[in-house]
């Protein structure tokens, strides 16, 4: 199968997720999904809207100047730009094919700054360690702060689950342990073969970054410094969904320990494979508002509305700042791409 068959099959994957998803969200919503849309766009304060765009372009540009001092230990002296406007094309390519943004991202800098791909991807793996790590951290955050909240969350989201869903899980375990243990004995058996094959030396050689990438945040001169913006990053991140709440008036009594929350049901939610995070996003918040309630003896379905209400915005804010950044990086790598 070529490689553009491959992209074009998982791009059609991804649209059929995030389509099936907001035709289950617009159901949920009744037949009023238009017409709350609408009412949504119309009444919401967007200077509200616009002071959390200005958070989420800056967690761009500090995760730009955070990846620079990842590569600075290998010799690479970038540009903030240009780091910037890799990092806005691979957010871009994440609209059309889930988790292909760090590729495209690695493949943009190597053509404007000359660093190879196993590199810079290392890097990015390196990256989405500590992001990982600091994703805990604020799920811890929001479990200390609204832990009936995101108790509530997850009873909604598992209230069909059964004997027979634990019995399959397992059995998925052991299908996956079964392969695991057939590859590893296969290896041992054919090592001397498989270690002369081209993709088992490119594979060798992406590890190779990686692992290079991960031991240049020992190496840090400013090991201070990268943990300080890392925690910026997801400070942006943590206003950019908390400042959103105030564009609408249903939603404004939201207290700020309550942004812990929002920021983990929504950090979940985009963890779905959909295209942009299109349908994920909003039927995680309407769970998660509707946990909320719950937790403060309200209407679950009220939440349910209002979840829809917020994710409206958030999600729609974070789909245009992709979109516009996303746009810009493909003229300014054009115009910055160095010729060989």
């Amino acid at each position: 199968m070529s490689k553009k068959l491959k992209n074009f099959i998982t791009i059609v994957i991804s649209l059929f997720i995030a389509g099936t998803l907001m035709y289950l969200v617009s159901r949920s919503l009744g037949g009023d999904f238009i017409q709350k849309t609408v009412s949504v766009v119309k009444r919401a304060n967007y200077l509200w809207v616009g002071i959390a765009a200005i958070f989420g372009l800056g967690a761009y540009w500090i995760r730009a100047i955070r990846w620079n001092l990842l590569l600075e230990p290998m010799g690479y002296k970038i540009s903030n730009s240009n780091s910037l406007w890799a990092l806005s094309f691979g957010y871009f390519l994440n609209l059309g094919i889930p988790r292909m943004g760090e590729i495209g991202r690695a493949t943009a800098l190597q053509t404007v700054e000359d660093v190879p791909f196993s590199n810079s991807f290392g890097t990015i793996v390196t990256e989405r360690i500590i992001d990982f790590c600091f994703m805990i951290l604020f799920l811890l955050l929001a479990l200390i702060f609204n832990y009936s909240s995101l108790l509530s969350f997850f009873d909604l989201l598992g209230n069909n689950s059964d004997t027979s869903n634990i019995e399959k899980s397992y059995t998925i375990y052991y299908i996956f342990l079964g392969i695991c243990i057939f590859l590893g004995i296969s290896f041992l058996i054919f090592r001397k073969r498989i270690l002369k094959l081209s993709f088992t030396k490119k594979l060798i050689n992406l590890l190779n970054g990686i692992v290079t990438g991960l031991i240049s945040v020992f190496k840090l001169k400013q090991r201070v410094k990268f943990f300080l913006l890392s925690f910026g990053i997801w400070i942006c991140y943590f206003f950019a969904a908390y400042m959103v709440v105030f564009a609408l008036p249903e939603t404004s009594f939201i207290p700020i320990k309550t942004g812990f929350f929002l920021l983990a049901v929504g950090t979940l939610g985009m963890l779905v494979p959909a295209s942009g995070g299109i349908g994920a996003y909003h039927g995680a918040m309407m769970i998660g508002f509707s946990a909320l309630f719950l937790s403060m003896n309200q209407s679950a379905k009220l939440g349910k509305d209002i979840g829809y209400s917020y994710a409206i915005l958030s999600h729609s804010l974070q789909l245009i700042i992709m979109i516009i950044m996303g746009l810009i990086s493909v003229f300014m790598l054009a115009k910055n791409k160095k010729v060989k």
